[in-house]
């Protein structure tokens, strides 16, 4: 609406199909490689007796939701001249992007609570620490979300714009400037500052505390390899959202024109922003070797599967042709 984009124009013809490559892309590296991490956590009961493990599955969960509910749909907001899926999928779309927005942020708010925990208190933390006590905080993670994401609901709608269904705000603007920095403030700002401060703090005591005992010094290398890896996924988490907020943000207290400009850095925050959910595996397999190994375990499983199949099938074929050979 009002981007001033002829769809004859060479900008609209590049969008149509740069777009569909970019968020196909997104959504095929997003969809194999959270699955993989799902398949990895949940193989061997991977997750049984592991807190930061559960958070890591609760956050490729929110992922995957994200990639499949919402991808899709959102690319075609840039190929397409109007919103073909009715209202129903209008409203939900958009509260799946905020609930999943608000799973992501508070689970990384707990997972770093939960390795500060481990490495500057592991043994005063260990019944806290507990599988039944981090499935209570994912419901409540999840709850919380409902209920942030709950007003998203009837924030869009489908409107006839120039005898064409389109899926935009409908909110008067001044409730839409406050639910949008209520969003801003409890998706990013509270979680990121809870984040940082855990990850301070952790950071600090790893690099400065001296272990009573040389063979704990490779529990701590370990310590550091999650931290570490906990922590690439939490700065690629604030730095592929930031976009987003800054530009609605700037929508709401700066000068906002709809132009070729405005609709690119639209376009791109929202690229940067869904790409976030892809990411998460490829830094599990670069920084972790535990991940890489499960990876290539899985991969191996499936094949040998694979290969059973093949040869259950073979072996039903030879005794075929040797029970036709005998009439």
């Amino acid at each position: 609406v009002g981007w001033n984009i002829s769809s004859d124009s060479l900008e609209a013809r590049a969008i149509g199909i740069i777009v569909p490559i970019v968020y196909s892309l997104i959504f095929l590296v997003g969809t194999v490689g959270n699955s993989l991490v799902l398949a990895v956590l949940l193989h061997n009961g991977e997750v049984k007796y592991n807190t930061t493990n559960l958070f890591i599955l609760n956050l490729a969960v929110a992922d995957l939701f994200f990639i499949v509910f919402c991808v899709p749909f959102q690319a075609t907001i840039y190929t397409l001249d109007g919103w073909l899926f009715g209202a129903i999928a209008c409203k939900a779309v958009h509260f799946f992007i905020y609930l999943t927005l608000y799973a992501s942020s508070f689970t990384l708010a707990a997972v770093s609570v939960d390795r500060y925990l481990a490495i500057c208190y592991p043994l005063k933390s260990r019944n806290l620490r507990t599988t039944c006590n981090a499935v209570l905080a994912i419901i409540m993670i999840w709850s919380l979300s409902l209920l942030f994401a709950g007003p998203y609901l009837s924030y869009y709608q489908t409107i006839n714009y120039q005898e064409t269904f389109i899926c935009a705000p409908v909110w008067e603007d001044q409730h839409r400037k406050i639910l949008d920095i209520l969003t801003f403030v409890f998706s990013y700002i509270l979680p990121i500052s809870v984040v940082s401060l855990a990850y301070a703090r952790t950071i600090k005591f790893l690099w400065t505390a001296v272990d009573p005992l040389e063979g704990i010094s490779e529990s701590r290398k370990s310590k550091r390899r999650v931290t570490k890896m906990i922590i690439a996924v939490t700065v690629l988490f604030c730095l592929c959202w930031l976009p987003h907020h800054l530009l609605i943000l700037y929508f709401w207290f700066g000068y906002f024109d709809f132009n070729q400009a405005t609709f690119a850095l639209r376009l791109a925050s929202h690229c940067c922003s869904y790409a976030n959910s892809c990411l998460n595996p490829i830094v599990y397999a670069l920084i972790s070797k535990h991940f890489r190994k499960k990876f290539k375990q899985v991969f191996t499983c499936k094949l040998q599967k694979d290969q059973e199949n093949s040869e259950t099938i073979n072996s039903h074929l030879t005794e075929c042709n040797m029970d036709n050979s005998n009439f």
